[in-house]
């Protein structure tokens, strides 16, 4: 089938005006049109706010040229995500849910016969996807999903279930992961993607439950009932296996979560700013306050340490690149900046205080907002321990056992390595217990990110930033780095209830 030709508009314009136009649809419906501090305490959208927003045809830069989109420059996907998380931090998960986890592997493992009419819907119709891998009894045990799929003739039937797909039944499109169920009814070990469009006959999907998520009020979650039967052409076509069109789809996503975090960070340094500007204690700014500026300098070291991995996505995210076996810099990317995400959110509330622990307020919002978005898409914990697991598994292919000695030569570390000479020159513990994993894993993210600051400051970036950035960067490796070389081992007692009342530890005389 032939790609349609570039809509003028979307295609010819160029991306300063795009962006603008994007901009002031924003403002305009979240200001305007609509409150988005009494939205937000509502769940979903009103459909009459997605429709000026789709209006604006954010979607299009995730979309090939030659489909009628802008090109898929990751550059101009991460400015959108940036546009959105500036205004509202669940508007741009939903970007980016549909960007990176849905028309990102359809340009790039879809079949040519389909693709033109599911982008077509996409620039002219309005329509959302989305991506359902997590299943209730599997969560981050993806690789043993029990969905699965037999061939039948002219396609392909699906059944299981699947839960916390964001945007559970608002999207049009779904891309599905389920295991080939052999005719002995076992399960391959491989995983397969398969595009489901819901408003075809024998593809609907059917909601058992909405959930009542804690935050991201506007993005509907629940678990889905899948028994569906797609056309052969609809199952997407790995380049070598389906594990590995997996990683590659979930590290590009993980590497492009910088453009949501961006726009946020940046909405919390601006609020603490002006918060902090106007509001005087004794007499005085709260800017003149000693621990005020301590808060408000990490933030804006997270807003730099993020921009610095934007610069690194927009070159390194593209379709063209396989980033299958890229899950240092990935999980690395995903799990810092969601870390600063939340501490920025906290620091927000901290300095406004009471009026900001409301769910119609900036700072309430930010706070559940942002906490899954350590999560899902990996949690943090379990990114940690891989990102030591893979440094690791490097150290031992080149025989190598000193920290520094690797780092120094390692890609991803090379410029922050020197800045810890001393603290890192030790010989790892190759079998180390899994916290240490993770506390390493924090420890070695971090370093990659400060690797990715100090090539921002190569580039022109605002100098006084940069050098505020690695200060605090810095600081942290050191407190996390005494963390992980600490040899405090705690460990849970299970049975506890057994003298462990307060009560009977009070002294006589005052009983």
């Amino acid at each position: 089938m032939q790609a349609v030709a570039p809509t003028p508009y979307i295609e010819q314009v160029d991306f300063a005006s795009y962006l603008d136009n994007f901009r002031d649809t924003l403002r305009r419906v979240f200001h305007v049109r609509a409150d988005i501090d009494e939205l937000s305490l509502q769940r979903g959208l009103p459909p009459y706010i997605m429709r000026e927003i789709l209006a604006a045809n954010p979607l299009a830069v995730w979309i090939p040229s030659e489909y009628g989109g802008r090109g898929g420059h990751v550059m101009e996907c991460m400015s959108v995500l940036e546009a959105a998380g500036y205004e509202s931090l669940a508007l741009s998960l939903t970007m980016g849910i549909n960007g990176a986890l849905f028309l990102q592997p359809v340009a790039k493992y879809g079949q040519e016969e389909v693709k033109h009419g599911v982008f077509e819907r996409f620039l002219h119709h309005q329509n959302l996807g989305g991506l359902m891998i997590t299943e209730p009894d599997y969560g981050s045990d993806a690789l043993s999903m029990q969905t699965s799929w037999i061939e039948e003739k002219d396609g392909y039937h699906i059944r299981g279930v699947k839960h916390w797909g964001g945007l559970t039944g608002w999207a049009d499109f779904w891309l599905l992961t389920a295991r080939r169920r052999g005719a002995d009814g076992q399960l391959a070990r491989d995983i397969d993607f398969f595009i489901c469009n819901v408003n075809s006959p024998g593809q609907e999907i059917y909601v058992e439950e909405y959930f009542n998520n804690l935050g991201l009020y506007l993005i509907p979650y629940g678990r889905n009932r899948i028994d569906v039967r797609v056309p052969e052409t609809y199952r997407l076509q790995p380049h070598s296996t389906g594990i590995k069109m997996m990683l590659d789809t979930l590290h590009r996503s993980r590497t492009e979560f910088p453009g949501m975090g961006i726009g946020f960070l940046r909405r919390m340094m601006d609020e603490a700013i002006a918060h902090c500007s106007e509001r005087h204690v004794g007499g005085a700014s709260l800017l003149t306050y000693d621990q005020v500026k301590e808060r408000i300098a990490r933030m804006q070291a997270y807003f730099t340490a993020c921009s610095a991995m934007c610069v690194y996505s927009s070159e390194h995210a593209g379709i063209e690149h396989d980033l299958s076996k890229d899950n240092v810099a990935a999980n690395s990317i995903k799990s810092v900046v969601t870390d600063f995400m939340q501490e920025s959110a906290q620091s927000l509330l901290q300095l406004v205080g009471a009026k900001g622990y409301r769910l119609d307020h900036i700072a309430g919002r930010a706070i559940v907002d942002s906490r899954p978005f350590q999560i899902f898409e990996g949690s943090n914990d379990i990114l940690y321990q891989q990102i030591t697991e893979s440094v690791l598994k490097a150290m031992r292919r080149i025989s190598e056992s000193n920290l520094f000695s690797f780092l120094k030569e390692y890609e991803l570390t090379s410029r922050a390595a020197d800045y810890f000479k001393n603290l890192l020159n030790f010989e790892v513990d190759l079998r180390m217990s899994q916290r240490k994993l993770v506390e390493l894993g924090r420890v070695l993210g971090r370093v990659v990110t400060m690797d990715f600051a100090i090539e921002l400051g190569e580039r022109a970036f605002r100098r006084d930033l940069v050098e505020n950035c690695l200060e605090v960067l810095k600081h942290e490796i050191e407190s996390l780095l005494a963390q992980y070389r600490s040899s405090a081992q705690a460990v849970p007692i299970i049975d506890y209830v057994e003298d462990a009342s307060w009560l009977g530890c009070v002294s006589a005389a005052n009983s």
